[in-house]
Formats: structure tokens, sequence, C-alpha cells
């Protein structure tokens, strides 16, 4: 009978371990155990993207509102009074310089005109005479017939009468220009402006309004505004002694179009007024832009972009980075495969997409580009290259 229990008791005994055993085991495999794959092994190694930094050469841009005006923006005025009697261009039109633009009925002028004419034709009838008379006198005179007092007076005569008709001749002229005014005819190549007033409306010279104006659109003026500070910055970092020479290092600038496209024809930065608005803060710049083909028109907007050339740059993408405590970071694949964390200062590019680093960075180091957020200090990862491109990033003038 206790042979039975003690059979029983073992029985029991080894069904106990077994199941203990059992357990580990599963235990084991589902924490990695002894086999190095689970609690106390190494994390499974990841695949990252990563960059190697390269020195490379990059075009830096800033956009700045601006508006476009006319090289010359004329206002056409009338120089008499008078009522418009045609009109031979439309609003819009594209016109030469001579070109008429309007005819003034101005009767009074045609009037002065042919009374002058008549005035020339008496003073010329007077010259004659005076001639005639010094003719006559003339001999008389020698033949002691007469006295020279006679000649002299006669000859008085002739020049009186000469300065009338010069003083006829250029009443005609004064006739004839305030004529020539009822014609009104472009100064310049340009675009026509808006026409408020129509056939048969009376104008003069002190109108409130134009008849028009032309635009001289050949070339464009695109007139821009820096801060204060962004002055400063230009000032400083500009070569030259003069603002003139500073400003005749700025390359070329770009205008943005109120769509967003790019005008395909480049333009100069070729003044600036240089002193601080003290209602806004800003300064002034003008950037000539040519415009042969009458694209751009006078009144219109868009955007100057500032164009800054830079050589032997570091850039990596925003992606590539974080910020802890104020201060930004990027991770840099070590020797040892491992991420490792470094301080960068860099330049935020309005286009969101990158950043030029200026300190942190060295040419030939690997920059892990992507996933960044979940790394951590000494983690292992498996680099995979990628490759960067060149383009135009946001900067300053």
């Amino acid at each position: 009978m206790i042979t039975k229990w003690i059979g029983r008791g073992v029985v029991v005994l080894l069904a106990l371990t077994s199941l203990a055993a059992c357990n580990s085991k599963e235990k084991d495999t589902a924490e990695g155990g002894k086999d190095g794959k689970g609690k106390g092994g190494p994390a499974p190694i990841k695949d990252y993207p990563v960059l190697t930094v390269r020195p490379d050469t990059v075009t830096l841009y800033q956009d700045y509102p601006a508006t476009i005006q006319g090289q010359q923006n004329i206002e056409i005025r009338p120089k008499i009074d008078g009522f418009i009697e045609a009109i031979y261009v439309d609003e819009g039109a594209l016109v030469k310089k001579g070109q008429r633009l309007f005819h003034i009925n101005a009767p009074q002028y045609e009037q002065e005109v042919r009374t002058a004419r008549a005035g020339i034709k008496t003073a010329e009838a007077n010259v004659a005479a005076a001639r005639m008379g010094v003719a006559k006198v003339q001999p008389l005179v020698e033949r002691n017939i007469i006295s020279k007092y006679q000649l002299e007076g006669a000859q008085y005569t002739l020049q009186a009468n000469l300065a009338a008709l010069a003083q006829a001749r250029a009443a005609l002229v004064n006739a004839e220009t305030n004529l020539g005014y009822t014609n009104i005819v472009s100064p310049v190549d340009g675009l026509v402006g808006t026409i408020p007033n129509r056939i048969g409306s009376l104008v003069s010279s002190t109108s409130a309004d134009p008849l028009t104006t032309v635009s001289s659109i050949s070339n464009v003026y695109a007139y821009f505004s820096l801060s204060e500070k962004a002055l400063l910055d230009f000032i400083r970092r500009r070569p030259g002694n003069t603002f003139k020479e500073k400003l005749a290092k700025v390359p070329n600038v770009r205008l943005v179009l109120a769509d967003g496209s790019l005008y395909p024809l480049t333009g100069r930065v070729e003044t600036a007024i240089g002193q601080i608005n003290t209602e806004t803060g800003t300064s002034s710049f003008r950037a000539t832009f040519p415009n042969p083909q009458g694209f751009l028109r006078s009144g219109s907007s868009g955007s100057v972009r500032t164009l800054r050339p830079l050589d032997n740059v570091l850039i990596i993408p925003q992606s590539a980075t974080y910020e802890l405590q104020g201060k930004r970071f990027a991770y840099v694949l070590g020797r040892d495969t491992a991420a490792h964390a470094v301080a960068i200062t860099t330049v935020p590019t309005p286009d969101g997409d990158s950043f030029v680093v200026q300190q942190g960075l060295k040419a030939g180091q690997q920059v892990i580009v992507e996933g960044v957020g979940g790394l951590k200090e000494g983690t292992k990862i498996r680099p995979k290259p990628v490759k960067s491109a060149k383009r135009e990033v946001a900067g300053r003038i």
C-alpha cells in the first residue's frame, strides 16, 4: 500500500516537473531567452536613408512684393480750351511717338492764323512802300536837291516796317503753334490708358482729369521694399565702398508674376532710396525689366525674386533635423554605424523643404534624412544612401 502511494507521488512529481519545464521553455521562447533574440539581446537593426553631405553650388532666393510701373507714365493734357472733336485711339492701344490721339475743336485759333497771315501781307506791303520811299529820296539827296535828313527819315520808316513784318511773322508762328495744340499726339511709344472724356466734351488745361495717359513700357520698373534689418544685412554683406558700388554687385533678379509664374527675362536692381521710411520702416528699391513685347503692364503686381549664388555650402532636408530646447540637431552616422546627434546652425527656407547649414556639419559626413524622431543616441542602423539634387532655395538679397 505504501509502495503504491509512493509510485503515484513520483508520477505526479514528474508531471509537475515536465509542465514547469514546458512553461519555462515557452517563456524563454517568447522573451528570447538564451538564444539572444529577445529580452537582454540587441534590438533589431533597421534601414535608414542617409545623405552624404558634400559642398555644392546653390542659389538662395527671396521674394519681395512689388508694384510694376512703366518707365514713363505720362499724363496727356490739353494746352488749349475747346471741345473734343475726334478720338483716334482706343483704351489699351499701343501707340508710337508722334501718333495722333485727339483733335480739339477750337475755331478761334484758326481765325488767329488767318488774321496773322493777313497781318503779314499788310506788313510786307508797308515794307515795299518804305523801300520805294528810300529809293525815291536817295538820288535827290545825292544831287543835293533835298536834305539828307529826309533820306534818314525814309530809312527809319523802312526799318520800322521791317520790324512790323517780323512781328507779324512771329504772330503767325504763335497762332500756328496754338492751332497745332488742337491735334494732340503721343510724346512717346507706349500704351494708352483710360479715356474719361468722349467726343463733344469740353476740356481745358485746368481740367482735373487728363485726357488719358500713355505708359512707355518698353522697360518697366518694379518697386519693392526691404525692412531696416534686411537693409543693414544687405549693406554689410555686399562688397563695395559706396551704396552704388554695392548695388552694382547685386546679381540679376527675376520677376514672379501674379499667377506665380516666372517672367522669362531678368532685371537689374539699379537704384535704391537708401533712407528708411519712418511710417513703414522700410527702404525702397527699384528693379528695371526689359519688356520688348509689352507683356508687362503698368499698375500690375508681382514679386521681385533676388538671387544669391553660393559656392561650397551644405544643404540638408528639414526632415533630417529635429529641435530640442531651442536648438536644432541632426543625426550623423558614425564609423560604428550608429546614429550620433550633433548640434547645427541653419538658415530656414520659406519653401519649408531644406536648411542651409552654417555650422555643425562637415563635408563627407553622412546624415540620416528620415525617421530621426524615432532614433536615440547610439542607435545602430543599416544605412541606405540617397542622392541630393541642385535647386534654388530661399534666402536673402
